[in-house]
């Protein structure tokens, strides 16, 4: 079904929920198509392929909503698919908060980002990428067992329609490969990863690099130690540098601030980083595998700066939470075919500070260089945070023998006002970050 038909068909639901009795309403279509495949020490372990398309409808009825959704398009299933979505939304409370953007806040035209590579890989070709990435990592000297390496590929088409007269569609699609290797023996085993994500496969890392780096990572957390307890500079690695930006992006999350749940909901206009910190979210990045030419509600998307120069500037709105605090959604709704609109994050990230990461650890006598963190201590009410880490043991500006088996703990609010960013920005993933110095966290360990 091409996107024209897609489009065609939600205007023909919306017609006859308006003639249910609807007052207003809008509809989604969401097809998608994946595959992926895994396998381990050279044998075949998964391969999924999956197909869907489902229509998710949402129907106001005065100051009431429901949503119901169906992935059977036939003539008479529509129709009573429309007809019980306004007869659930007539018994539901009122919400005096739901509703549709003004037609005035609509996209009318959008920008061509480059979304989707039309390539449909084929079993055989993710087969020689996850070989040739778990074979380089096993050939690393040190590496002894492998728990396997992952391909995979996926395609989503969208279209939405509304009753205040927005119309639109697009597609993207995403490419993936991991890796992941044990190097030692017995009790001493240690295991590491790596992975590539772009929306074009051309663009994937080289699978023999990918697995090789895979493996010396593996290799390097050999013979780790504990380190002693104490209140040292923490330097994160890229790979898990964006966790602090992903932490800050649940924390303006405007339905958390509408319900009074961040640890960030009276900060809005005030100094949360230090000078000189910038966070970008831009859903306009081509290639980008968050980009977005408008939001789920049909509102125009634009470049915008979450941090600028420390600085908080705005929250993550949709038209609800916007509503629920006295201001105009900014184009940040995201939603399914069986849930309402919710604020999301497209693109974001912390540009590039004016330091290269040797210059970052080289300032530091004694501290810790983090390569993964474990669990997920973050409470996003009070910004309080507790992680187990494990890393690099930092001794005279380098980095000197493996450290597992630790707890790094601060406020998030004390986190953001000691980053510091090194100039080595990549943009690998969703939410993306250069490597980051965090002055002053506490160690937990021997």
């Amino acid at each position: 079904m091409s996107s024209s038909d897609q489009l065609a068909l939600l205007e023909t639901v919306l017609t006859k929920a308006k003639a249910a009795g609807a007052d207003s309403a809008d509809a989604l279509i969401g097809r998608s198509i994946s595959l992926s495949l895994g396998e381990r020490l050279g044998a075949k372990e998964k391969l999924e392929r999956a197909e869907s398309q489902d229509l998710g409808l949402r129907v106001f009825v005065g100051k009431r909503q429901a949503i119901v959704s169906t992935s059977d398009f036939a003539t008479g299933s529509l129709a009573e698919l429309t007809a019980r979505a306004v007869a659930m939304a007539k018994a539901v409370p009122e919400d005096p908060h739901c509703g549709l953007a003004d037609a005035s806040q609509l996209a009318k035209n959008w920008p061509t980002l480059d979304m989707c590579d039309d390539t449909d890989p084929s079993e055989a070709q993710l087969t020689e990428m996850v070989r040739a990435a778990e074979d380089a990592a096993r050939s690393v000297k040190g590496v002894t067992n492998s728990e396997g390496a992952e391909a995979g590929y996926g395609r989503s088409d969208v279209a939405i329609a509304a009753s205040n007269g927005f119309q639109g569609a697009y597609s993207s699609s995403h490419f993936g490969l991991s890796v992941s290797v044990l190097a030692g023996e017995g009790t001493g085993m240690e295991r590491d990863y790596d992975y590539s994500s772009t929306v074009y496969l051309a663009d994937l890392e080289d699978p023999v690099k990918l697995g090789r780096s895979a493996g010396e990572r593996a290799v390097r957390r050999l013979n780790p130690r504990k380190a002693k307890t104490a209140v040292v500079p923490v330097v994160l690695d890229p790979r898990i540098s964006n966790s602090i930006v992903g932490h800050l992006v649940g924390a303006i999350n405007g339905a958390g601030i509408a319900r009074g749940t961040s640890f960030l909901k009276d900060s809005l206009g005030k100094d949360i980083f230090a000078a000189g910190i910038d966070i970008i979210d831009d859903p306009h990045r081509h290639r980008g595998l968050r980009s977005r030419p408008f939001d789920g509600e049909g509102l125009p998307t634009t470049m915008a700066k979450l941090i600028d120069n420390g600085r908080l500037t705005m929250w993550l709105l949709d038209c609800r939470s916007a509503r629920q605090l006295g201001l105009v959604s900014n184009g940040h709704a995201s939603r399914g075919t069986s849930s309402p609109p919710s604020p999301a994050p497209s693109n974001v990230h912390m540009a590039a500070g004016k330091i290269s990461r040797q210059q970052l650890i080289g300032e530091i006598k004694q501290g810790l260089y983090v390569t993964e963190m474990i669990g997920s201590g973050v409470n996003g009410v009070t910004g309080d945070y507790s992680r187990g880490a494990a890393g690099f043991w930092i001794e005279n500006g380098e980095l000197a023998y493996p450290v597992s088996e630790v707890t790094l703990a601060s406020n998030l609010k004390e986190i953001f006002q000691h980053v510091t960013p090194a100039d080595d920005l990549t943009f690998k993933y969703g939410t993306n970050a250069p490597t980051l110095r965090i002055d002053g966290m506490t160690l937990a360990g021997a």
